[in-house]
């Protein structure tokens, strides 16, 4: 889901403008996206056929909201029915390869895949009671359908998702054949049992991730499209300039608020990088930041933005559902680890501005503040959806159908970006085409828990990993950090969270991890795999921009984002961060105050400079007291604390004698 892709009528905030003339920033932004994004490798329409295909996707996104709305049909029908959809539209906006798009151009095969697969899934869905009677006692012919069904999906699931997933998925099915071929050694009856779990059941593709999908995800994209076209990413660009453009390295500051808040309502990472970073990114290597950072900032932040907190990116809604809490106590508990997160980059841009003597934009540049007042009913589609969602006086269904109403409203009365029937249909179609890569990654998400459903696998990996941590619990995170790295590659965020909660959420949860921190844990790492090398697809998008080196934009992102690498790690074994456990508000304000000193420790440390540059003992010594105030506890906190203000007291008096004699000279 990507809420703020890229338009060429995107208008920039304060100065952008001129930063945009700038000959560095005359990327082509159409061919970053389509290199780093998979949701923008899509087939070149025109003409008829464009229109045609825009139609389609549009009405696909009205029967969405009506049948989520009102539909009483059995889930089977509904959800085969969705799925079977999908991978038409699929097949009409993604290519077999990138590289080999023609403008109105599908070759043969790919109608007759979309034909066999679209049609495996509507075999079923008008079928759906009679193959719920028959049960387990499937014909030949519908093992075939379900086969068919299976491999379409995947291969579009390469065409739009990427590798990692499937790959994962592959591997899970062939150890599901071994397993039921280790049972009964008939290769015909082992398929079949197989087919029945994975494509007529609702345990497999049909499983939880796509009812979820289809009941919620889908709704949310169509209202960020909305969202998108009522203007709002220029107003949190603009506000952002006017809160902290004028500061020192004002521009790179403007890029972590700004990102922040449109990241919050997209579901994109790499789509959030380009938009925003369009703008950001000239800014900040024209104020005097260097190429890999001003695109590693941009990276950082962008990514961030999906753990930000009231919306992240959709997915704090499925989080209230997977876990079975109210949706803003969700919210709450996002709160610190999001503010830990950007506090660190925000630190690490400041200190780098201050060690490079970087200055900010000039007030006069300044959007007013008046001009942003009179904006602020652009927020109003998101504080409605927020409310409503939160108080209950609404299902998560209907609370989105009505903010997607009111965001056409104020669509509408927004006179410098007006609401146009023509705006409001490229909103539906934006709406289907961005459902299609999470519908397909929630799809092969069924399809992995039902492998493990059926073979039993989660107790054998929970086995195996305990087996390897012993008695240390870190061995247990360290690895479902690295699984959820991997299956996190350029999956949606709502998407890569349903992987997450069906694959290794379970395993923290047996390895004695609290339910809440076990969800947040494999959130926090599935996101940041966005951002982490040798696959850091929002890195490289935007060094792109930045016009730097990809590896370096990547690991500069990695430190910049250190938070996010350690912060799951304190509340796996302490969840007072998640605010879980706290004896009242003293300890919350002590939590809070604690983890950000020690954040500020470590992005110090990372960075090199405070107040002039830190020797590598004491850089070391910063990240030992940063860490001890981030671990909730009293006696960590004092340790911490007397670490870092003494180094802080030693590097500021250095600082002033070099001052003094420097005058002296």
């Amino acid at each position: 889901m990507s809420l703020f892709k890229k338009k060429k009528d995107t208008a920039p905030a304060a100065d952008s403008a001129a930063a945009m003339a700038d000959g560095d920033s005359a990327t082509d932004l159409d061919a970053v996206m389509r290199k780093y994004d998979r949701e923008s490798n899509t087939r070149i329409w025109e003409g008829p056929a464009k229109i045609a295909v825009q139609l389609l996707m549009a009405a696909f996104s009205l029967y969405c909201i009506a049948m989520t709305l009102w539909s009483r049909a059995l889930p089977e029908t509904k959800l085969c029915l969705f799925v079977g959809t999908i991978i038409v539209l699929g097949f009409l906006t993604y290519p077999a390869r990138k590289h080999h798009v023609r403008s109105n151009y599908i070759p043969w095969y790919d109608i007759l895949i979309m034909v066999l697969g679209a049609g495996a899934f509507y075999y079923f869905a008008f079928n759906a009671m009679s193959m719920i009677e028959i049960a387990t006692r499937i014909q030949p012919i519908h093992v075939a359908i379900g086969v068919v069904g299976i491999l379409v999906l995947c291969e579009l699931c390469r065409r739009c998702v990427g590798l990692p997933i499937l790959c994962v998925a592959g591997a899970l099915l062939v150890y599901t054949f071994y397993n039921q071929m280790s049972w009964n050694a008939d290769f015909m009856v082992a398929l079949r049992n197989i087919i029945y779990k994975l494509f007529y059941t609702t345990s497999g593709v049909i499983g939880t991730p796509i009812n979820v999908c289809y009941t919620y995800i889908v709704l949310f994209i169509i209202f960020g499209a909305f969202l998108e076209r009522t203007g709002i990413a220029n107003f949190f660009i603009s506000l952002a300039n006017r809160v902290a453009g004028w500061s020192s390295g004002g521009p790179a500051k403007v890029a972590v608020i700004s990102s922040a808040l449109c990241g919050m309502v997209s579901g994109s990472s790499v789509g959030n990088t380009v938009t925003t970073g369009s703008v950001t990114i000239p800014m900040m290597k024209k104020t005097g930041y260097k190429p890999e950072f001003a695109g590693a900032v941009e990276a950082a932040a962008s990514t961030g933005g999906q753990i930000m907190p009231p919306i992240m990116g959709a997915a704090a809604f499925l989080m209230a559902e997977y876990m079975n809490l109210p949706y803003m106590e969700v919210a709450a508990k996002a709160i610190l680890p999001a503010v830990l997160y950007f506090a660190g980059i925000f630190i690490a841009v400041h200190l780098e501005a201050k060690k490079l003597g970087l200055k900010g934009v000039a007030k006069e540049d300044l959007p007013a503040w008046g001009y942003l007042l009179r904006k602020c009913y652009l927020l109003a589609p998101l504080v409605l959806l927020v409310w409503l969602v939160s108080s209950g006086a609404r299902t998560m269904q209907f609370s989105a159908a009505i903010a997607i109403a009111v965001a056409i409203v104020v669509g509408f009365i927004n006179k410098d970006e007006r609401l146009t029937f023509k705006k409001i249909l490229e909103a539906l179609e934006a709406g289907a085409k961005g459902a299609i890569t999470v519908a397909v990654a929630c799809g092969m998400a069924g399809i992995i828990a039902g492998c493990i459903t059926v073979t039993g696998l989660a107790s054998t990996l929970i086995n195996a990993i305990v087996s390897l941590s012993g008695d240390t619990m870190i061995v247990g995170l360290v690895l479902t950090m690295l699984c959820c790295i991997v299956l996190g590659m350029g999956v949606p965020t709502t998407a890569n969270y349903c992987i997450m909660a069906s694959t290794c959420a379970p395993i923290l949860i047996q390895l004695g991890v609290p339910h809440v921190a076990a969800h947040f844990f494999v959130f926090y790492f599935g996101i940041v795999a966005d951002i982490t090398p040798p696959v850091a697809l929002a890195a490289y998008a935007g060094s792109a921009i930045a016009k730097s080196n990809p590896m370096k934009t990547g690991v500069t992102a990695t430190k910049l984002a250190i938070a996010a690498f350690i912060v799951p790690y304190i509340f796996a074994y302490n969840s007072q961060l998640l605010f879980v456990g706290v004896d009242g508000w003293w300890s919350v304000v002590q939590i809070a105050a604690s983890a950000l000193l020690g954040i500020f420790s470590i992005a110090a440390a990372l960075n090199g400079f405070l107040y002039k540059s830190i020797p590598m003992v004491l850089r070391l010594a910063l990240v030992a007291g940063g860490l001890g105030m981030m671990i909730p506890g009293t006696l960590t906190d004092i340790l911490g604390l007397v670490f870092v203000a003494a180094i802080i007291l030693l590097q500021r008096t250095n600082a002033k004698r070099e001052c003094a004699v420097e005058m002296n000279d």
